[in-house]
């Protein structure tokens, strides 16, 4: 179930957060829409990110297999060069770079899909009122009412509940 509440300012919100926080209730199951920026504390809503490891490990092991497939196929199927070495580096780095950057590339645009949560099915996106904050919040129905409690706590100025 998913509960949206509705808050007129930021401090509000961070408060709201802060209390369900306190509550038991993961960050990740929380989500702030506004038409406009909102400027929440730092530590209350960061969710870590694997960005940064998974572009340098992807560029690194998709470097490793360029280098394999590269010596696998000059040494395995060898063409006569005219005295010059089947394997240079100076030859083969155009592959190596390009395949670095196309497995770095395409494994943050991967992670970059799995962690905005835009491969899951979540609920719609609320409407939206120009001056208004709101707080969507996904909890087990057993729980609504701690959660529904904590947000009128904060200053929240309506609470709706959706099943989903």
């Amino acid at each position: 179930m998913f509960l949206t509440a509705e808050f007129a300012d930021a401090q509000s919100v961070a408060q709201a957060i802060a209390s369900l926080r306190a509550q038991g209730f993961d960050g990740d199951q929380m989500d702030v829409f506004s038409t406009e920026p909102v400027e929440i504390t730092g530590g209350l809503l960061d969710r870590p990110t694997h960005m940064s490891l998974t572009a340098v490990a992807s560029a690194a092991s998709f470097c490793l297999l360029a280098f394999l497939f590269v010596r696998y196929a000059q040494y395995d199927y060898p063409v006569v060069t005219g005295g010059m070495p089947i394997f240079s580096w100076w030859a083969n780095g155009v592959i190596f770079y390009e395949f670095t950057m196309f497995g770095s590339i395409t494994a943050t645009f991967v992670m970059f899909l799995v962690e905005s949560g835009l491969l899951t099915r979540r609920a719609p996106a609320p409407v939206l009122v120009a001056g208004r904050i709101l707080l969507r919040i996904s909890c087990e129905a057993r729980r609504a009412a701690v959660a529904t409690e904590c947000l009128r706590q904060a200053g929240a100025t309506g609470v709706a509940e959706l099943r989903g």
